[in-house]
């Protein structure tokens, strides 16, 4: 690539921190720079027109967990780690929204339900029985019971009597929140480059040299907030995770308004504009879903709209608008990566699928753990 002198003085020397991935992690990370090193050049690559993992393509929950993900997580991590989990995840919720604001976010809090299809009677059942357990949990930080059950009012079919309820869960819109996020970062004088994908990166003493497609240039620090894309830099500890999604048209006289999840968080729904937004399904072909293809397939999109006909909106005619699917990082834990690769280079990845959450605390941290 042929650079004026313009360029590379302007956007590729004397740079003190570049940070690949311009979602919800990288532009926090960025932020955090800007205060504790007012001076530095600071410069973020992103591979996508957008952000290309999950920041722009997220359901907007602002959740921690639902009650049946929370007991799912105790059978694989001890209680210690689960509530420090749901501890980051709130803390996290709190810092986006104090650092944006809700109007910026337009965050409604208009509670949390979970649904249980009539053929989940034992996790129905270990649910309701384990309410107040859960609750005595987490009642050092919330101050109050999370968890309550509900009948069901929205006239969902196929499901349980009760519905529990959780009134800390929120929604917020997604597209909203990164636009904030980025205006915020510009104003910040963070210089964000999109469509420039990394090939490689090599350490020296000084800093670390990155590869582009066609030339390279020098940073002293490189943090990695690549999330679902970070398989190889974290030796597998990191794996993609396709969410696929769709949308209705609006639909006149929505009743329906707040955050619902269903069978373990893997499907969730939500009201947006008078509409229903749906994701999930994961679970149906882990296998296949375990992708960085932003895809949908006829399988998990086919059980989407089944869950539409015959639960969500059964008395109800609809049409799908759109559909689309994002990039979540998973691994066999669910905490955070967020450590030192090398003397230069950092990561701030695995965020399991919560980065509403935790994106902004994650980021957070990453950028505390450099030393100018």
């Amino acid at each position: 690539m042929n650079l004026s002198y313009w360029e590379q003085k302007t956007w590729f020397s004397d740079v003190d921190y570049t940070i690949v991935g311009s979602g919800i992690v990288g532009l926090h990370c960025a932020l955090t720079l800007r205060e504790k090193y007012p001076n530095s050049k600071i410069l973020i690559l992103e591979k996508g027109m957008l952000p290309q993992g999950a920041s722009t393509k997220n359901a907007g929950f602002a959740c921690f967990g639902s009650i049946s993900e929370i007991i799912d997580d105790l059978k694989s991590h001890t209680e210690e780690e689960v509530v420090q989990l749901i501890q980051k995840r709130w803390n996290g919720l709190q810092l986006l929204r104090k650092n944006l604001g809700d109007a910026a976010i337009d965050f409604k809090p208009f509670g949390g339900y979970e649904l249980f299809l009539k053929d989940a009677e034992s996790s129905y059942n270990e649910c309701l029985q384990k309410i107040p357990f859960i609750n005595e949990v987490l009642k050092p930080f919330f101050k109050n019971d999370v968890f309550t059950k509900e009948v069901d009012r929205f006239n969902f079919k196929e499901i349980k009597e009760y519905l529990i309820f959780n009134p800390f869960e929120a929604q917020i819109d997604t597209g909203k929140m990164m636009q904030t996020l980025l205006q915020k970062a510009i104003s910040n004088n963070i210089l964000i480059l999109n469509q420039v994908m990394v090939n490689s990166y090599s350490e020296n003493t000084n800093g670390v040299e990155v590869a582009l497609n066609d030339f390279s240039f020098t940073t002293k620090k490189l943090l990695f907030a690549t999330n679902g894309f970070a398989q190889k830099l974290t030796n597998n500890h990191v794996k993609p995770a396709r969410a696929q999604v769709l949308i209705t048209e609006p639909i006149p006289n929505l009743d329906i308004k707040g955050t619902f999840h269903l069978d373990k968080g893997y499907y969730y729904f939500r009201n947006i504009d008078d509409r229903i937004l749906l994701g999930g399904g994961r679970n149906i072909d882990f296998e296949g879903e375990t992708t960085t293809e932003l895809a949908q397939t006829e399988k998990i999109q086919n059980r989407l709209e089944d869950l539409l006909k015959e639960v969500i909106l059964p008395d109800t005619n609809f049409k799908i608008a759109h559909r689309w699917s994002g990039i979540m990082g998973i691994g066999s834990s669910k905490n955070p990566i967020v450590e030192h690769l090398s003397e230069h280079v950092y990561c701030g990845v695995r965020l399991g699928g919560m980065g509403v959450a935790i994106g902004s605390l994650i980021g957070k941290e990453l950028a505390e753990l450099v030393q100018a």
